[in-house]
């Protein structure tokens, strides 16, 4: 497996020892429609405004917000996307 791989599994699965929680507090409007417009145009240069929006709901969960703000690879089935919009 090459590590090009790994950062895709990672993106999809997240940190399996780390299991993390999307509160109901954090789903707000804002935060499912950015998410709905990532993962529908796959526009994954926008997880940064959904960390923020997350941020804005009340998250201060490092890894979801370390993981939007962070430089990829980012793809369709990323475990923070499918969190906010309950596909996970």
């Amino acid at each position: 497996m090459c590590v090009e791989q790994v950062h895709i599994y990672r993106d999809i699965f997240g940190n399996p020892f780390r299991p993390v929680t999307f509160f109901p507090s954090w789903l707000t409007p804002t935060s499912v429609a950015i998410a709905t417009g990532i993962y529908d145009d796959r526009a994954f240069d926008r997880l940064p405004i959904l960390a923020d929006a997350l941020q804005d709901a009340g998250c201060e969960d490092a890894d979801i917000l370390g993981h939007c703000r962070g430089d990829g690879p980012h793809v369709r089935g990323c475990w923070v996307i499918d969190g906010v919009l309950g596909k996970g």
